[in-house]
Parts: C-alpha cells; structure tokens; sequence
C-alpha cells in the first residue's frame, strides 16, 4: 500500500476509536504510531518517540496554557462571576429577556479572564440559573442561552485553545488573540439579538426584571472595576507589546487570585482545588497534544495531507465552495467531537488545503490567521449542538428538571447566529485581520 491510502486509513481507524469512546489522545497516538511503523518502520518510529515528547512540550508558548487554565479556575473560585452578573444584570435586567443577555454578557466577561468554554459554562451557570429560574424564564430560554453563552469563553480572548492553535500552525499567539476581539464582540451582539427575537416571539419565555436605580448600579460597577483591569491589563499588554501572552498570563493569574483573596471568596482550599484542577486539565491537553505531534508525523511522512492537497486543487473547484466544504465537515464533526480534539485532528489536512487557494489575493500569514478563527467559531458550534455539545451536557446537569429536548430546542436561535456570524467571517476575512494589521 501507499503511504496515502495506509493515511486515509489510520485517519479511518482513528474516527473508528472515537466512536467506541476510546480517548482521543489515545486514538491518534494508536493510529500514528500504527501508520508510522508501516510507512517507515519500527526503528524510525522509536527514534522519532524518544524525542517527540521533548521537542513539543519545550515550547514556550505552551507555557501560556496552565497559567490562563489557573486564572479561570482562581476566578470561578473567587467569586468573580457572580460579581460580573450582576453588573451586566443591573444594567440589562429590566428589558424582556434581560436577564438571559445579562447572562450572555457575563459569559463573555468570564470568558475574557477565563479561556474555557466548559468552565464558562459551568461557572455561569450555576450564578445566573437561578435568578432566571427566579423571574420564571422558560427552561428553554435559560438552558439555552448559557449553553450558548459559554462558547464565548474561547471566542473572547484569551483562549486557550486559540494558543493550540497558534502553536500547531506557527503562527504568533498575539496576533491570534487580536484577530479574535472583533469576532467575539460580533458573537456576543448576535446571542443579545438572538434573545431579543425569542422573547418576541415568545413573549412570556423571558419576563423583564425589576429596574435598578443608578445607585445600586454604580455599586455593581465598583465590585467589577478590579476585573475589567486585569482584562485590559492583560490584553492590553500583549496588544502593546509591554508583555509576552506568557507574561501577560502570569501576571493575570497572580492579579486574580489576589483580587479573589482580598474579596474574601477565595479560601486556602480553594487555591488548592484549582490548582489541581489546572494539573488535571493541562495533562489532559498536553497528552492529546502528544497523540496530535505523532498522528501528524505520521501524516507528514504519508504525504497524505498534500495528496489531499493536491486533489483538491487539481479539481478546480472555486476556493469559496472548497472552505464550505471544510465548514460543513466541522459542523458534522462537531456534533461527536469536542473543539480541541477537532481542530488537532483536522488543522494538519486543512491548513495546507486553505493555504493553497486564492482568497481575496490574502497572503500565507493572513490566511492561517484569518481560518483559525473561522475554524475555532465553527468548531465552537460544535459545544451546544446534539448529540455531544459538551455545554448542553454541563447546563442540563444543572437544571436536572428541564428535559434535554427543551435545552436543545433553547439553542436553535443561538446556532442560527453562529451560522450568520461564520457566513460574514468567510465573506469578510477583515472582520479578523483589520485590528491585527492596525496593531502591527
């Protein structure tokens, strides 16, 4: 066999493994080294193996992906989400479906010192359920829009899977960071509308809470204060360059904690908890990252990628139906897959796909910039649709009352959105690169 047709099978055996629940890391560390060793041999195999682990995890970027993991658990800890709905809700909460756009913008304040979808999803949730379950919201729209909600914690720098990105296609991580800001301002506004027409078509499903007087408002906005500071602190520095995203991130983390110390909602045990919980899931991150570096060795040496490269191409298709192809192949994956273990299965086949078309007369640099993010807006959908949107699971174990059907039913007007939002993405690349080239 070639080593193209021994490729497209291993990528075969690897979907086979998904799908009888056998861990991802696992499954791309079985099907590259199964492929390596029938395309090169055992020896090459070994001598690749005994470096790999090195050569990848030795990356200083990679230093960034615990520090922001320990920053969104010392917030969710700290007491900061709660603080940040209220602010939102004090200023929102009294227009009809208010309190579920207090929600969503909480989500994507969260998201912004957090960089987890899930932990987004899960923090919020337990903050905002019940104030919507308090002004009778319908299940459907509450579930909903913080399952929805929740996807904004990768889409609003920082993010760390955004920085898996930028280390898979070497591409520099700030430059990520800043070609996400208008995307995910633009996914906020579209959750904010896609409230707006539900409760509008169903009028009782989100009932206006009681207005707040500016008072009580100021007083929300003095609890939140510290935590836009860190945010602009952070970003602010690795936009200006007075940071590395490492340094930002340290310096983040350290600013959180202490807020959350001297908030007297972080207790020692606290610290503890998510500290381990930042071990946990960095190991589970860098194992898969691990699996990605030998699947995609093994790639590389099949040749498979830049046959499917060349396919592609040789066909003439228009560039534009060859990236709705791409789109819709994630948004099927999506409903099986979680969003990192997409896109480190996938970036290596499409990444050289898209770098080979013309779009719009972009160069090489833009282009890798410009399908990231559209790939991460589009993986992301992939969180709250069925049958495995991981945030429809974290939301409805939350409201064990409300059956899932009712949660799914919630994020139809949110993924129609997404949907929306991705179509302008594609037609309009600058939407991602305009602040990357204005910074630059």
């Amino acid at each position: 066999m070639s080593g193209v047709t021994i490729g497209f099978l291993m990528g075969g055996l690897v979907l086979v493994l998904l799908v009888i629940r056998v861990h991802i890391a696992v499954a791309m560390l079985l099907a590259g080294g199964i492929g390596y060793a029938l395309v090169a041999g055992i020896d090459p195999l070994f001598n690749y193996a005994k470096t790999m682990a090195f050569a990848r995890y030795s990356v200083y970027d990679l230093s960034v992906v615990p520090l922001f993991l320990l920053m969104g658990n010392l917030a969710s800890r700290g007491g900061l989400s709660r603080r940040l709905f209220q602010a939102t809700n004090a200023f929102l909460g009294h227009y009809r479906g208010g309190v579920a756009m207090s929600a969503v913008g909480a989500c994507a304040g969260f998201g912004a010192i957090c960089g987890s979808s899930l932990a987004t999803a899960a923090t919020m949730g337990q903050v905002a359920l019940p104030e919507l379950r308090r002004y009778n919201y319908s299940p459907a729209l509450a579930t909903g829009a913080l399952a929805a909600g929740g996807t904004l914690g990768v889409l609003i720098p920082p993010s760390v899977v955004l920085v898996i990105y930028a280390v898979l296609a070497e591409q520099n991580v700030a430059a990520m960071f800043i070609a996400a800001l208008l995307p995910g301002l633009l996914a906020l506004s579209g959750y904010m509308v896609a409230i707006m027409i539900y409760v509008r078509l169903s009028p009782g499903s989100g009932p206006a809470a009681p207005r707040m007087n500016w008072s009580e408002r100021l007083h929300t906005l003095r609890e939140v204060w510290p935590i836009v500071a860190i945010f602009v602190t952070v970003i602010g520095g690795i936009y200006g360059g007075i940071f590395t995203p490492t340094e930002a991130a340290a310096i983040g983390t350290i600013a959180t904690g202490a807020l959350a110390l001297l908030m007297r909602e972080l207790t020692w045990q606290g610290i503890v908890d998510a500290a381990l919980d930042t071990a946990a899931a960095t190991a589970m991150i860098f194992l898969i990252l691990l699996g990605a570096d030998l699947l995609n060795a093994f790639f590389a040496i099949s040749q498979m990628p830049v046959a499917a490269a060349q396919w592609v191409l040789g066909a003439d298709l228009p560039p534009m139906m060859v990236l709705v192809g791409i789109v819709l192949i994630y948004l099927v994956l999506g409903c099986v897959m979680d969003s990192l273990s997409m896109l480190l299965l996938t970036i290596p086949i499409f990444l050289p796909i898209v770098l080979g078309l013309d779009f719009w007369g972009l160069g090489q640099t833009d282009k890798a910039i410009w399908f990231g993010i559209l790939a991460l807006m589009v993986v992301e959908i992939g969180l709250i649709t069925p049958p495995v949107g991981m945030n429809l699971f974290i939301i409805n174990s939350l409201a064990k009352d409300v059956p899932m059907k009712e949660t799914y039913k919630g994020t139809l007007p949110f993924i129609a959105s997404d949907i929306v939002r991705t179509a302008i993405l594609m037609l309009v690349p600058g939407l991602s690169l305009w602040l990357v080239h204005a910074l630059n």
